[in-house]
């Protein structure tokens, strides 16, 4: 039986062996059968080492190798690892984990035709059919559409009751109809001033045109060496290894680019500094604009009153 500081070692030289692709799969059904035998029995740092060596599994699978068999064997290694570990936020990962190799490999099995929607329910735009779903629709135009759509029943019904009804009662009606239509653009600037009262509007997504062109940089010995060897992925919480990709924003914090997609999309603000992307919405980009203005008047009449002190002084 192997002692635990040379099997630390010997998942040491696995973790390095992930990154080679010719030996990734090898080195994962070794870590299966060390796990098997050994985790059981294993001390807490020995535990920490083999779950070093699961995520590491993990983060290349989303950065580097791509193809079913690599998604099988990392597949595999989570099961068998979620039958052992028994820490909450280990398991939690590797349920993650699982549900999203799963998600890959039905990608692959059952690819989308052309004509079809996406598996991740993209949508048609401009002729295109997108990658990312449909985003919600604002529930001003949600409202509009509801007002327009009973308004041009009621004027369809009125139009064929028309043919039966005098031609004087029939004209007041359809008139006032068209009123109510026509009207609708000022009842859609009432719930858009309603959801201004309501509070500062949810941040969008970041624009995807500016996420794309953030640089992308690969890690050395000699950044690692410059970050430290326990620099992390401020979002997966994983250590940074040399080969991994990073993508920068521009307040120079960088992430594992499938992280960070998600987290923008869903934040579009830097998990370390709250820095904040531009975004397609032109309405949330008009808002921030006119918060910007109404701070800067704010400070302006803080210090003048704060000037106003020290005339007094």
């Amino acid at each position: 039986m192997e002692s635990e500081d040379s099997l630390i070692s010997r998942l040491e030289e696995l973790q390095k062996d992930l990154r080679k692709k010719q030996r990734f799969e090898e080195a994962v059904s070794t870590t299966i059968s060390l796990l098997q035998d050994c985790y059981p029995t294993a001390s807490p740092s020995l535990r920490k080492s083999f779950y070093s060596v699961i995520c590491r599994v993990a983060t290349v699978l989303k950065t580097r190798y791509t193809a079913p068999g690599f998604w099988c064997s990392g597949l595999k290694l989570f099961e068998v690892s979620l039958s052992l570990v028994s820490d909450p936020s280990e398991k939690q990962q590797l349920q993650a984990n699982i549900a999203h190799a799963k998600e890959i490999l039905h990608q692959i099995d059952n690819p989308s035709s052309p004509s079809q929607r996406t598996s991740n329910g993209g949508y048609l735009f401009e002729g295109h059919l997108t990658v990312d779903p449909e985003p919600p629709q604002p529930q001003w135009l949600v409202q509009s559409n509801l007002l327009t759509a009973a308004a041009a029943t009621l004027f369809n019904a009125e139009s064929s009751q028309a043919l039966v009804d005098n031609n004087n009662n029939s004209e007041n009606t359809t008139d006032f109809l068209q009123a109510v239509i026509e009207n609708l653009e000022n009842a859609v600037d009432g719930f858009m001033d309603l959801e201004t009262v309501s509070g500062p509007p949810k941040v969008p997504p970041a624009s995807k045109e500016v996420v794309e062109k953030l640089p992308v940089i690969t890690v050395t010995e000699e950044v690692l060496a410059k970050l430290g060897r326990d620099v992390q992925c401020a979002i997966c919480r994983e250590n940074l290894a040399v080969d991994d990709k990073m993508q920068e924003l521009p307040c120079k914090h960088t992430f594992h680019p499938p992280c960070l997609k998600p987290w923008l999309d869903e934040h579009n603000s830097c998990p370390i500094c709250r820095h904040e992307l531009p975004t397609d919405d032109h309405k949330y980009e008009s808002w921030k604009e006119r918060e910007k203005e109404a701070e800067e008047e704010r400070k302006g009449a803080a210090n003048a009153v704060r000037g106003g002190e020290y005339m007094y002084i």
